[in-house]
């Protein structure tokens, strides 16, 4: 089965320049839909699906800049490339950041073009894993409300409060987590809640970026630097003077360009690429990896200085299966999700389908949660979910005793606060049951069973006060 061609939208009020990029594209494989203006482009966004936007930013109706905006509202991981003539570079630049992912300077060559757009589809399909949570889709009542958060594990209560301490400090944090973990939203998050919120946040995966084209996207080039380098161009440092710059999978990064970035950290400055220039920054930097970089370090292909540098602070994302008590709450969100999009009205899981769940690995963490979810919507025949309707790799799980009997969970306004409750009370089931094993298999002990739990044993001596299982404590 070959794959789906990628999706691309080209918004300019220039014929000749739709049917060029329209031409490139389409023989590179894209299947291309051109508008002439930002009214039509919106139109089009909103009933179809699409990899990749790029966009003028001046057009009739609805100019480049509004449309951006308009593209950010609906969904913040569709990249949006902007195109501009050499007069109004500023501009460009200004709707980097705000979100787009790249611009390009008129007149342009067939490579840079090409270049751009590979970059920006390996940028969307990597953080796909790690796409933020719609803040309007929570509760205020949940804990991680203010950073666009699901959970109230007691993993998931580490993170908030690391998270109240650092987010509004210029130090450097490192965020640590197999992929699906939900590490773009915690960067997102820091700079949410910072007093820099006002300003850039600007983003680039280390591992879709082509290594020799590196060094120019963070630090920027003059014109001429090399071969298609047809006009000067800022590199994300400078974007994201005083706001954040986030490194996602940093541990991507080559020996060589760790070392620039280490300069960078340490004088807060340096040069574009050909350029003589010294630039400074103020820029708040947030990384992240899903590689054990320690590990990394004792085999020579990483920089033990600059892991230094970058892990000031460490936030640890636990896996989904470390925090399994969260899973009714992540259930109820995206059901209220896929019932709208769908057009669906599922209300909830059977008793199997929930344990299921449960006591599945998510080996892809929060990402295949929403994929299986998807999927299970759109195939129930009814409002609950069966176990019928999860992936085989979940009903494939060891066999789990329903923990409770039939349990409800989302609603297709997300407004019952009745049922809120009975997701807040399915979680605390599935914690009591959870505690109660472990302290079972340990005669107990709390600091065996927090151990076996993968939480301190303070986090567990709280949780089990909250439960009421003080009385299960025998060391």
């Amino acid at each position: 089965m070959l794959p789906e061609k990628k999706q691309v939208l080209v918004a300019d009020d220039e014929a000749n320049l739709r049917r060029v990029l329209s031409a490139i594209l389409t023989r590179d494989g894209y299947e291309v839909h051109a508008v002439e203006d930002g009214k039509e482009a919106l139109e089009f966004l909103q009933n179809h699906h699409l990899d990749l936007v790029i966009t003028d930013l001046r057009m009739p109706n609805l100019d480049g800049m509004a449309l951006l905006r308009e593209v950010q509202a609906m969904d913040l991981q569709l990249p949006v490339i902007v195109l501009t003539a050499h007069g109004t570079v500023d501009n460009a630049v200004e709707a980097l950041k705000l979100g787009a992912i790249d611009y390009l300077t008129k007149p342009f060559d067939q490579t840079e073009i090409r270049n751009v757009v590979r970059k920006a589809l390996r940028t969307r399909d990597l953080s796909q894993a790690d796409a933020p949570i719609e803040p309007s889709a929570l509760t205020r009542s949940s804990p991680g409300a203010r950073y666009g958060i699901i959970g109230r594990s007691p993993k998931i209560l580490e993170v908030y409060s690391i998270l109240d301490r650092v987010a509004d400090s210029p130090t450097t944090v490192l965020i640590t987590g197999e992929s699906g973990t939900g590490k773009e939203l915690v960067a997102r998050a820091l700079h949410e809640n910072s007093s820099r919120k006002d300003k850039p946040f600007i983003k680039v995966n280390c591992a879709a970026i082509p290594k020799d084209l590196m060094e120019s996207e963070l630090f920027g080039h003059e014109r001429g630097a090399f071969t298609h380098a047809i006009s000067s161009k800022p590199g994300r440092f400078e974007l994201a003077d005083k706001g954040t710059l986030f490194l996602d999978e940093v541990g991507e990064l080559t020996l060589e360009m760790q070392s620039k970035l280490l300069r960078v950290l340490q004088e807060s400055e340096f040069e574009r690429v050909g350029g003589i220039k010294t630039i400074r920054v103020n820029v708040r930097l947030v990384a992240a990896t899903n590689r054990d970089l320690k590990k990394e370090i004792a085999q020579g292909t990483f920089r033990e200085d600059l892991f230094y540098r970058l892990n000031v602070v460490p936030i640890p994302l636990p896996a989904l299966r470390e925090r399994s008590t969260d899973i009714p709450l992540l259930v109820d969100f995206f059901l209220t999700k896929f019932n709208q999009r769908l057009k669906k009205q599922v209300t909830g899981l059977s008793p199997g389908a929930l344990a299921r769940l449960v006591s599945y690995s998510w080996p892809g963490n929060i990402r295949e949660l929403e994929n299986v979810l998807e999927r299970a919507v759109l195939f129930a025949d009814g409002s609950i979910i069966q176990e019928d309707n999860l992936s085989q790799e979940v009903r494939a799980s060891r066999e789990v005793k329903p923990a409770s009997p039939a349990i409800e969970v989302g609603h297709v306004d997300g407004s019952s606060d009745g049922l809120k409750e009975k997701v807040k009370a399915a979680a605390s089931r599935i914690e009591r049951e959870l505690i109660i094993r472990a302290l079972d298999q340990t005669s107990g002990n709390v600091t065996h069973a927090a151990r076996l739990l993968k939480i301190s044993r303070k986090g567990l001596q709280l949780k089990m006060k909250e439960l009421g299982l003080r009385e299960r404590e025998e060391g």
